[in-house]
């Protein structure tokens, strides 16, 4: 088993338990696996890794990696766990123009929609001022793909976090904006998969905050939270109490944010679920990675470290809540591969 560097060791038998907020019995935190995705590959950098569960207790996981972020040769990358076991990894897209021109990829998300269409979302262009929004998907859980299809000019699809699946059948996208390197703005895009056809609105277009990468929690069938990357130091969140419609005032949470990717679920039980760097000394900031948890989506309290160093880099995590109830994560790790780790609460 692979060290987690955690400030004790580990056994496939850890658990930690905890009294969720505004519950009254205690949670326990169970390590099931972890591992890496890959232990070799064509590219010596790797980040912003999704996962997604296929069915049938298979998973697919996809990343970009290159020689370097921003670097033109950096493309999308797949895999998928199946049998206990990741399998090869396997180029799915990249910033090919034409024979003279060739642009980086990033930030690929992956989401399976109740229709089974698998979606492969990612942006192409030289930096995250000028980049747009390309996306495949596949009918067959990624045996074949679509050609890539770049999306409507403004539209850039779920910028790193996945959507979430209406009662309709369309997508929320929590996407977001970097006009400059400080002027950074959320906005939440609606896609129709009926029609090939998108939506956009903003929030809170005037605040304060510079945020971006929002990820999306559901309180009711009414009720949802945003949950947004920042340069003030803390996760900063807004609200919707009309199915995502619209969108309240953005304000800070009490959640430390180093500007750093992060990532949420609401599980089968209604407990909200967060992953992020508990630290806030900036962008370089991202040596621990913690697992919190919450009942309201205000009151959080770490319950697992992930990761627990002095310097190094793991970051931009993704989870999800597979069939059976456990829970899926996958990080960065220091910028070299990308690790899997599954719990179960």
């Amino acid at each position: 088993m692979l060290s987690c560097h955690r400030t004790k060791p580990v056994s496939e038998d850890e658990t930690t338990s905890v009294q969720l907020p505004n519950q009254s019995t205690d949670t326990k935190v169970t390590i099931v696996r972890e591992s890496f995705i890959y232990e070799k590959a064509p590219f010596p950098e790797c980040h912003a890794s999704s996962i997604v569960e296929l069915g049938n207790g298979k998973m697919m996981a996809t990343w970009f990696g290159g020689t370097a972020e921003k670097n033109p040769d950096v493309t999308i990358w797949l895999s998928v766990f199946e049998n206990g076991k990741w399998g090869e990894i396997s180029q799915i897209a990249d910033g090919i123009q034409n024979e003279s021109l060739r642009y980086p990829c990033w930030n690929p998300v992956l989401f399976k929609h109740s229709s089974g269409k698998l979606f492969l979302f990612y942006k192409v262009g030289p930096n995250p001022r000028e980049w747009w929004g390309e996306m495949r998907y596949s009918s067959d859980d990624g045996k074949s793909w679509s050609a890539s299809e770049k999306l409507p000019q403004d539209q850039l699809g779920p910028v790193r976090a996945k959507p979430m699946e209406m009662s309709n059948g369309d997508l929320l996208c929590p996407s977001s904006i970097e006009y400059t390197n400080s002027n950074w703005r959320v906005q939440m895009e609606i896609y129709k998969p009926g029609t090939n056809s998108w939506d956009k609105m903003m929030v809170d277009r005037d605040s304060e905050f510079a945020v971006i990468q929002p990820t999306i929690l559901r309180h009711s069938d009414t009720r949802l939270q945003i949950l947004c990357r920042s340069k003030q130091n803390r996760i900063v969140e807004a609200w919707s109490e009309d199915d995502g419609r619209s969108w309240g005032k953005l304000s800070a949470t009490s959640l430390p944010n180093p500007s750093a990717g992060i990532d949420a679920v609401t599980t089968f039980n209604g407990a909200h679920l967060l992953v992020y760097n508990p630290t806030e000394d900036g962008p370089n900031d991202r040596a621990k990675l913690s697992l919190a948890i919450s009942g309201d989506g205000k009151s959080w309290r770490d319950v697992y470290r992930l990761e627990d160093q002095q310097r190094g880099e793991f970051s931009y995590p993704a989870m999800v809540q597979t069939s059976d109830g456990l829970m899926h994560i996958t990080y960065t790790w220091h910028r070299e591969k990308i690790k899997h780790v599954v719990l179960k609460l």
